[in-house]
């Protein structure tokens, strides 16, 4: 099994699946426009602003993460060739913690998250507080439908990391 390659085709992945949130980013960035531009009520005019923000941390986290993704799929030939053992002790580390921030941030916090936004657009009436509910349970869907598939791609690559290792 060559290790080198799963993990270049697992950080590969990690770059599409992350321009996915630009691509997010700039829908909620055309949204706040065309609120901005073309918003007659007053309800559609206080979604510029969540819109726009939302738009940007979601541009914000997509470029991060393609970033961060590059440099790893570049660094990878050369702690490879350097000690391939270290190589894979290292990659299962960062593998385990990875997982378990999703398990705590993605799977409990983004929750309660769309809960408490939620609550908001029931008890409170104001359309700005409305507005800001749904873009926030908006924006975290789009997060959720992201790093769902990344948390089940990264527990491939564990396992995969815990065979070679067991080799």
């Amino acid at each position: 099994m060559d290790i080198l390659k799963i993990a270049t085709d697992w950080a590969k992945a990690e770059v599409f699946s992350s321009a996915f949130f630009i691509l997010f980013g700039i829908l909620f960035l055309l949204g706040s426009l065309g609120f901005w531009q073309w918003g007659k009520t007053e309800v559609a005019k206080v979604f510029t602003v969540p819109t726009l923000v939302a738009g940007a941390l979601l541009l914000v986290i997509g470029i991060g993460l393609i970033y961060s993704n590059k440099s790893r799929l570049a660094n990878f030939p050369g702690a490879y060739a350097h000690d391939a053992t270290a190589f894979v002790q290292s990659e299962i580390v960062r593998a385990e913690k990875t997982m378990q921030e999703y398990q705590n941030i993605v799977f409990k916090v983004i929750p309660f998250i769309i809960v408490a936004a939620a609550l908001l657009i029931v008890f409170v009436d104001k359309p700005i507080w409305r507005a800001i509910g749904i873009v926030t349970i908006a924006m975290m869907v789009a997060i959720l439908l992201v790093d769902t598939n990344a948390h089940a791609r990264i527990e491939a690559y564990h396992q995969q990391l815990m065979s070679v290792e067991k080799q």
